[in-house]
């Protein structure tokens, strides 16, 4: 097991400053709330969203450039996008995962539309799943590993992680119910470093487990506050959007503790020790804090952009007004000699 220490710094302290405004929309337009963002090679950023627009493209500085995906998703939920540009679309209410094209062109797609695989669940509340299954049932999130392999991780019907061909063909699943080694309550986010290791999200445990490329497990991080995903850079850094306790709660769950923390950010080195944490969401809609972090990305300039869950993890109940941000950019400052 790895706690990190528990010293933090701002995202200030840390050399970045916070943007809330950074994306510039078409006159008109709006997004709902952003559940995911990803950067390609050339740090054009893609915003998978739960509006009418479902992928937008930004260049680096907000300037809006393009838009694509509409009538095709039932509810976007993941987006990666490989080292080809190609960009894959999480869709949990379709059970489906999609290949396309930077501009839209669809390549490929995993699972069959509509049609979850039987685990007994009958909701995304993970608490109704009686078994695990096959592929999918409300997929979350996809990663690849270097060698250009897809892990989804199947999240809110299922608790499994499941392992395909570049070209879509299953290899095999490993994950039970649980929350023993190997095991899961919503497996929701997903990524692989550059030697193969599966980072996976677990996120009604609280932990990030750490697995093998056969599923093996390795170890498990436990200074997390509900993970929902997670992304490595070329450092080996290990950036952690964390929900927290105070958004998305289950029906009929509570804290663990009166002070447990809101939504936030977490910094990790490669061994688990805790570089940076900011947010916390003691006032969530204020640049810098969060209310319900469900997406991160860093672009090759180390900029970091944050998607949150803003409707659906409570500002449909007024737990947060609608204004709220659901997209933020920090900006890496230059340190001066």
């Amino acid at each position: 097991m790895v706690t990190a220490k528990t010293t933090t710094k701002t995202c200030l302290e840390f050399g970045y400053v916070a943007n809330d405004h950074w994306a510039k929309l078409p006159a008109g337009w709006s997004w709902t709330e952003a559940v995911a963002v990803a950067t390609d090679a050339q740090d054009r950023v893609y915003v998978f969203n739960r509006g009418e627009h479902p992928i937008m493209v930004f260049d680096r500085d907000g300037t809006f450039l393009r838009s694509w995906g509409e009538g095709l998703f039932a509810r976007p939920h993941g987006i990666f996008i490989g080292p080809d540009d190609a960009v894959y679309c999480t869709d949990d209410l379709d059970h489906t995962v999609h290949k396309f094209t930077p501009d839209g062109r669809l390549l490929l797609t995993l699972g069959t539309s509509g049609k979850p695989s039987d685990t007994g669940a009958t909701s995304v509340d993970y608490r109704t799943i009686l078994r695990v299954g096959p592929p999918f049932h409300y997929p979350t999130n996809l990663a690849l590993s270097p060698e250009g392999e897809l892990y989804v991780s199947d999240g809110y019907g299922n608790a499994r992680v499941h392992k395909f061909s570049s070209d879509g063909r299953l290899l095999f699943s490993w994950g039970e119910l649980g929350n023993g080694p190997g095991q899961f309550h919503v497996p929701h986010g997903i990524a692989v470093n550059r030697q193969g290791t599966v980072y996976v999200a677990d996120r009604e445990n609280s932990r990030i487990q750490l697995f093998k490329p056969n599923g093996n497990f390795l170890s498990e991080w436990t200074d997390v506050a509900r993970p929902c995903q997670i992304f490595i850079d070329g450092a080996e850094n290990v950036y952690v959007a964390e929900l927290g306790f105070r958004a998305g709660m289950w029906p009929g769950t509570t804290a663990p503790t009166a002070n447990a923390p809101g939504g936030r950010v977490s910094l990790f080195d490669r061994h688990g020790e805790l570089r940076a944490r900011w947010g916390g969401g003691q006032n969530p809609c204020a640049p810098g804090d969060f209310f319900a972090p469900h997406g991160i990305c860093v672009d090759s300039r180390g900029d970091i952009y944050v998607a949150e869950v803003i409707m659906s993890a409570g500002g449909n109940r007024g737990l947060v007004p609608r204004t709220c941000h659901t997209l933020q950019k920090f900006v890496r400052r230059k340190i001066e000699p």
